[in-house]
């Protein structure tokens, strides 16, 4: 009865686009005893989603990605359901949902629970489109998507045969449209269709290709590798946001020193971050900057694949230093005080990066703080360490310096005194100022000078109360 009910108030909307065109055939159906993906790596939400969308009479399959991870025998971090139902439709089954996005609608199911709450994103299948009308660019960029179809239809706008299956958690089954399981025994990556065309719908797939390539490992398939060099210029016409948003994704993937990497052999990494310009330029065993960067990329990628968590603005800040050290160096060859010197090179090494992916303001001011901290770690007297240490985003300028260290950059026994400091008691503090202050008392060359307080003039009665 209940089914039923549902069934009626949830008609079919008239904006779905009826069609039985399946470009792709017959999807291959791979039983649990091929796919052998672990039930205890499902999503309990993603499950109970896909559940509640067929008890309402729509079909509903966890895909995309997630299937990947699954086959791999990787549990997800998100899990997305594609379904014939509508946008309003899938709002209606579920208390916490709500639609987002204007050129692709789609609904996000919040549940709630002991942890962080988890976003279920339900999307609806997705028509084939023409190249003509309102909905395609003159450069064959997609603009609007909210045309609905079939599964086979969805599963041809998927953007690699990989992340084109579906998986029906109660029949335990895999639906392989393009090949994908094939392609993963091979290692291989693939476009559905003509790579080139892709490209043009979303310039962004040219990013996904090297991102997914450095997280499985697997080869970009030649066809589908041929065409980034010549379009990478489409990326320009991609909106700063989600361009940002995708590079996060990239650095943040666990193996971002492999995805750079494909950056550079794709021919992607000029323009989107000035700093890879001149970074990824030099050799593999070159020092200096590139040896900073890839340790901190390295850190990055060990914390993420121990499941820690990484700030961006610490990352950023990392890949941006050697260009900020770069023009500092170069204010104070012009006779720039020091600290002058460093804001005036922050504000250049910024507005430089402007010119290709904007970085959001909230990662800019971490960046900002980070590295404002740096000269202050060199001032280790009287209550300056106090200071900096109640400082909101003291750890990371902390672990910042430590990395600046590990490189040479900067003088090892500068980190070790500080990581001494933090974990001494009180009297232990003191010792290792009097210790610091003796080390700079008998260091000529000391990159910065106390200065003298000048006592107070004294003053008379008749002066105060004259004031």
């Amino acid at each position: 009865m209940i089914t039923k009910f549902f069934k009626r108030i949830l008609r079919r909307d008239p904006m779905v686009k009826h069609t039985q065109a399946n470009l792709a055939g017959a999807p291959k159906r791979i039983p649990k005893k091929s796919h052998r993906i672990a039930p205890h790596l499902l999503s309990k939400n993603a499950v109970k989603v896909t559940q509640t969308l067929q008890q309402a009479g729509f079909e509903a399959f966890i895909v995309g990605g997630a299937v990947r991870d699954l086959v791999l025998g990787i549990e997800p971090k998100d899990f997305d359901v594609a379904t014939n139902a509508t946008p309003d439709q899938v709002q209606r089954l579920f208390r916490k949902a709500r639609l987002i996005g204007r050129r692709f609608q789609i609904v996000h199911v919040t549940f709630f629970g002991k942890g962080h709450p988890e976003i279920i994103e339900v999307s609806t299948f997705r028509a084939l489109l023409d190249n003509a009308g309102d909905h395609v660019a003159e450069s064959g960029r997609i603009l609007r998507d909210n045309v609905w179809g079939s599964q086979g239809e969805d599963a041809a706008r998927r953007d690699f045969t990989i992340n084109a299956m579906y998986y029906e958690p109660s029949t335990e089954t895999v639906l392989d449209y393009h090949g994908g399981m094939a392609d993963m025994q091979r290692k291989t990556l693939r476009m559905i269709g003509d790579p080139a065309k892709r490209y043009r719908e979303d310039p962004v797939r040219m990013l996904r290709a090297i991102r997914f390539a450095a997280k499985t490992g697997f080869n970009l398939d030649s066809d589908t590798r041929s065409p980034i060099a010549k379009l990478g210029r489409l990326l320009q016409d991609v909106p700063a946001a989600r361009l940002f948003d995708e590079i996060l994704k990239l650095l943040m993937s666990g193996y971002s020193w492999a995805a750079i990497q494909g950056l550079r052999e794709a021919g992607l990494h000029h323009g989107l971050l000035p700093l890879l310009d001149h970074i990824l330029d030099e050799s593999e065993n070159a020092v200096g900057a590139n040896g900073f960067v890839k340790l901190a990329l390295a850190n990055t990628d060990q914390r993420i694949q121990s499941g820690k968590s990484v700030s961006a603005g610490f990352l950023f800040a990392t890949l941006l230093w050697p260009d900020l050290l770069k023009n500092w160096k170069a204010n104070l060859a012009k006779g720039m005080a020091n600290i002058p010197a460093l804001q005036d090179a922050m504000d250049e090494t910024i507005a430089t990066q402007s010119s290709g992916m904007t970085i959001q303001r909230r990662f800019e001011s971490d960046m900002r703080e980070i590295w404002s901290m740096q000269p202050r770690f060199e001032r280790r007297v009287g209550r300056y360490p106090y200071r900096l240490i109640e400082m909101p985003r003291f750890r990371a300028g902390y672990d910042f310096m430590l990395l600046r260290c590990a490189t040479g950059e900067q003088n090892p026994a500068l980190g070790q005194w500080w990581t001494d400091f933090i974990a001494a008691d009180p009297a232990g503090q003191e010792a290792l100022m009097t210790s610091a202050k003796t080390e700079l008392g008998n260091t000529t060359n000391s990159p910065t000078k106390r200065r003298r307080r000048r006592k107070p003039k004294s003053t008379s009665p008749a002066e105060v109360s004259s004031s």
